[in-house]
């Protein structure tokens, strides 16, 4: 899941990115409204965590623009006021969900999965290949009943791929959607995850190589 957290207080904004990615997001950080516009216009974003005051844009215009988009982006609205008349005015906006600060960590996160959930189309509780299985709820990785232990990158990778159905995923998209923006787009990263993914998963191989184009597990495998 990728996520942008845009909050002007720089010690939250970088506690909350350290523990969405403990949880296995690839998160980027905003510190005001224009930046955080920046972000959400050029890369796909399945949840974007937003503070309602920021400096520049404020958050009420930034979540209009990211509706306005048309992306499928979802929007979490943070604020320090919880009041009954704030909430149905975050909504209005089209906000898809709103806390209060100050909030419970797990409870953001919760909210977090499920507003992911919401922005990619819906995929099976366990999504299966062969003798593999993989539990996003759980977020544990089972071959003919084994566990399998994974890394976060390695277990994002396979997500993603076992999601596409059989599509194959280019190494591009795997760099979106498994990490962040710091990540180095020429570096082999991907390629390298895939190779310890492929050893950790054992024989037969599950995953594909599509010379030129990236990654796919075959639909002739589930």
């Amino acid at each position: 899941m990728r996520v942008l957290v845009v909050e002007d207080e720089h010690p939250l904004a970088d506690a909350v990115a350290r523990g969405l990615r403990r949880e296995g997001m690839a998160v980027d950080v905003a510190y005001d409204g224009d930046s955080g516009w920046e972000k959400a216009s050029i890369t796909r974003y399945d949840v974007v965590v937003l503070d309602r005051d920021l400096p520049g844009m404020n958050g009420d215009d930034l979540c209009d623009q990211i509706v306005a988009s048309g992306a499928t982006t979802r929007v979490l609205m943070l604020t320090a006021s919880g009041t009954l008349a704030d909430k149905v005015d975050g909504l209005s906006r089209g906000a898809d969900d709103y806390l209060a600060k100050p909030f419970d960590f797990p409870e953001l996160v919760a909210r977090c999965r499920a507003l992911g959930r919401r922005a990619t189309p819906a995929v099976p509780p366990l999504l299966v290949a062969g003798d593999v299985e993989l539990d996003p709820a759980r977020r544990t990785v089972t071959r003919s009943g084994q566990p399998v232990e994974l890394t976060r990158k390695e277990f994002g990778v396979l997500e993603v791929l076992l999601a596409a159905t059989g599509a194959v995923v280019s190494s591009e998209e795997l760099l979106e959607r498994v990490w962040d923006e710091n990540a180095d787009p020429f570096t082999t990263t991907v390629r390298v995850t895939v190779m310890t993914l492929r050893k950790k998963l054992g024989e037969p191989g599950v995953i594909e190589t599509v010379v030129g184009s990236g990654y796919r597990v075959p639909t002739a495998a589930a």
